[in-house]
């Protein structure tokens, strides 16, 4: 399966025009393909790290599907196989530079031992930076959570709690050529501090031309209730098409 998601990129070679958010651009697609292979006498290991995204916005409010597949084996034995969908939405119809969000969010990981989980809610956010070339955004807000884990000596817990969810983003463009971009999350329970989830996605790409960058890519996550973490650093190419 994994295959297919090296095949998709390149249906986009054939897509020429790029552009960034304006008054008549509506839509983006993304999509992104990073990985590390290591093959020695004694083994070998591989990861793939997929995204994809679609987004659409208007002056008002902006609405954006995410999905993220991580796929990876060491020495034939699976260590993971983690996949997560969000659908969020911004309405910044407020003060200024101040927007409320909504977020759907679904996760299962092997790593993380999340067998399912649903997290949904709604908060407030405030951009301390907002221009082309420099975006800064701290938001705050509540989270009602559904999960199926799987804790030590493969006992099962199914359980429910809201969260408190607190997010720093960050994007900065360096002389049109370099992308940092960093999402960063700490999600702890009103009913258990000591029930929190830690997430940090962040990556750093070059552009080839409008559509196509060379990029790093840095994940972590840690679920303290299975106490699982992970950590991927992986590298490949994301495609990107305003329209």
């Amino acid at each position: 399966m994994y295959k297919l998601f090296f095949l998709v990129p390149f249906l986009f070679l054939y897509q020429t025009s790029f552009a960034q958010f304006t008054d008549s651009t509506n839509y983006v697609v993304n999509y992104s393909s990073t990985g590390s292979l290591n093959n020695t006498n004694d083994g070998k290991s591989y990861l793939l790290n997929n995204g994809l995204k679609f987004g659409v916005r208007k002056k008002s409010v902006s609405l954006n599907f995410n999905n993220k597949w991580i796929y990876g084996k060491q020495n034939r034995q699976l260590t993971n196989n983690d996949f997560s969908s969000s659908l969020d939405f911004n309405l910044y119809k407020t003060l200024p530079h101040f927007f409320y969000w909504g977020l759907v969010n679904y996760n299962t990981s092997k790593s993380l031992k999340v067998n399912n989980q649903l997290l949904a809610g709604a908060g407030i956010a405030y951009s301390i930076y907002d221009r082309e070339d420099a975006y800064l955004n701290i938001s705050d807000g509540i989270l009602f959570d559904s999960s199926d884990l799987t804790l030590d000596n493969e006992i099962r817990d199914v359980y429910h709690t809201y969260r408190n969810s607190l997010r720093l983003s960050f994007r900065f463009v360096i002389s049109k050529i370099i992308i940092v971009n960093s999402s960063s999350y700490f999600q702890s329970s009103f009913s258990n501090g000591s029930d929190y989830i830690m997430k940090s996605d962040s990556s750093l790409a070059f552009k080839v031309n409008k559509w196509l960058s060379l990029t790093t890519a840095f994940n972590f996550n840690r679920v303290a209730r299975t106490d699982r973490q992970n950590s991927l650093l992986s590298y490949g190419l994301s495609f990107e098409r305003y329209f």
